[in-house]
């Protein structure tokens, strides 16, 4: 279901629940159905945004791969992440979303190239395999967005699945192997 749809299903909700809710206050005030739908309605801000809390990234110490530069960016991709499903959210645009995403592929590329860097610099033995992931993680953001023209919500919310899904598995899988060898041989 895209953004659309479940906007116009959530007004659709607000609308039947302030209606019947007025009409129960006006016909009714002791019914006890009258005072729930009032306690429906007044619930319905901290359920949304209790839903929408969970389509975002919070950084956890389990992600540090115990170099400060390197956590500093992943830290800053999430946020960026973050930004992007707040503009998809909120439908700030098709620009807004489209330069946010646009910041958050650049910024991820110079991530990419300064972790492969570091890689290069202390001659990590599994640097070729870490580089294909990364081409090839580029190379998917690249294929939804040329989907991008034909569904803009849709493309957008796979984007950004995508995107948190596999930079929390880049995380917590490749980049915590090179940690300790890069450590080892004095990244900071």
């Amino acid at each position: 279901m895209n953004n659309k749809t479940r906007m116009f299903g959530v007004a659709v909700l607000i609308l039947a629940l302030v209606t019947a809710a007025i009409l129960g206050l006006v016909t009714s005030p002791g019914n006890p159905l009258t005072w729930l739908l009032v306690l429906m309605l007044m619930s319905l801000p901290f359920l949304y945004r209790k839903l929408t809390t969970r389509q975002f990234v919070e950084w956890k110490d389990e992600y540090s791969v115990g170099i400060d530069s390197i956590d500093q960016q992943h830290r800053k991709l999430l946020n960026l992440i973050n930004s992007l499903q707040t503009a998809v959210n909120y439908k700030t645009g098709s620009e807004f979303e489209r330069e946010a995403l646009d910041e958050l592929v650049d910024y991820t590329k110079t991530h990419f190239s300064y972790e492969e860097g570091l890689m290069e610099r202390y001659e990590y033995p599994e640097f070729t395999t870490h580089r294909a992931e990364h081409e090839l993680m580029i190379s998917r953001v690249d294929q939804v967005l040329a989907k991008y023209q034909q569904d803009e919500d849709t493309a957008m919310q796979n984007a950004i699945d995508f995107l948190k899904d596999w930079l929390i598995n880049h995380i917590n899988g490749t980049d915590q192997k090179y940690a300790g060898f890069l450590i080892e041989k004095g990244a900071k």
